[in-house]
């Protein structure tokens, strides 16, 4: 089988495309057959060794969709069953998705009823997982306002469906003018501008969905209602620390957070239940072959389309 083996980080040429026996199944591990990815920015990240976690030489990538090829002695898991596995170190602690067969422990492989190509399941999984966690950890109910920050990510186009469908009232941001029809197209009540890390509105909101980070955190908080939380899910910003916060801010408000690290099958289930009846997708920007890797991540950096990437192994 072929496999995208980085050595050690750097550039897109230190991702080198493999020969590598299939791995056999183990008593808790399955064999994958990889049909499709999604490439995302953290991914080019880890690629350069911005992720000190993350040791090589190493096969990336954190979310697969696609088959069993064998299944474990302990599992139980049917040869030819379509599953999605994503996040719990896969492509971190243990080889990821770059790759076209993957021993996926049981744990971390999700079976799901979905009729559609492989091409589009791959738009699904963490952008979607993702979203609907952070959508529930919020506790909102329908007819409440929701703003999803970071709104043109495919996390935050995941939101927007998502959050329609469960009868919040979602505005989203965007820090290009040009991107604000393109948000009510893509099923926003309304979409404002975020502009140096402020809201360019002086309305609030019963939830904040925040993947911009710790740098927006306080402004975010300073537009809620009360009794209205904030959801931080994403550091696009690259900062990790919360600079000069002040907790007393959060008066009458919450904080919470929502970690995908660890993938729930019952909401796995949830998830695709809503996005079957609802014909749910958000846009696929562009897609690739595997052994066109490197131009899937000089796409990703570049590319201002809204959307996910997604490399096909078939």
């Amino acid at each position: 089988m072929r496999a995208v083996v980085i050595d050690e980080p750097g550039d897109v040429n230190v991702m080198k495309i493999v020969d590598r026996p299939i791995q056999k199944a183990t008593d808790h591990q399955s064999v994958m057959r990889i049909h499709a990815f999604g490439v995302h920015r953290y991914e080019v990240l880890t690629r350069a060794g911005g992720s000190p976690s993350v040791k090589f030489p190493r096969v990336i990538g954190v979310e697969a969709v696609g088959e069993i090829a064998e299944a474990s002695a302990q599992s139980k898991l049917k040869v030819g069953q379509k599953v999605v596995t994503m996040m719990d170190g896969f492509g971190r602690e243990v080889d990821g998705s770059y790759q076209e067969y993957a021993l996926v422990d049981d744990s971390n492989l999700f079976p799901v009823d979905f009729n559609g190509d492989w091409v589009t399941l791959a738009e699904y999984p963490e952008n979607f997982y993702t979203a609907i966690g952070a959508i529930k950890s919020l506790h909102r109910k329908a007819g409440q306002t929701l703003l999803v920050r970071g709104g043109t990510t495919a996390v935050g186009l995941s939101a927007v469906k998502l959050a329609k469908v469960m009868g919040l009232k979602v505005t989203a941001t965007t820090r290009r003018k040009e991107m604000l029809p393109e948000l009510i197209a893509n099923g926003a009540d309304d979409a404002i501008l975020d502009t140096d890390n402020k809201l360019v509105t002086d309305k609030n909101y019963d939830g904040i969905i925040d993947m911009v980070g710790t740098v927006t955190l306080a402004d975010s908080i300073a537009h809620l209602n009360q009794g209205g939380g904030v959801s931080l899910i994403g550091l696009l910003a690259g900062e990790w620390v919360a600079k000069e916060f002040n907790p007393f801010t959060l008066g009458g408000k919450f904080l919470t957070m929502f970690d995908s690290t660890n993938v729930q099958q019952d909401l796995v289930d949830e998830m695709f239940n809503l996005i079957s009846e609802n014909h749910l997708e958000i846009p696929i920007a562009k897609v690739f072959k595997l052994d066109q890797i490197k131009e899937a991540h000089t796409y990703v950096m570049a590319s201002r389309a809204l959307g996910q990437v997604i490399v096909d192994n078939d």
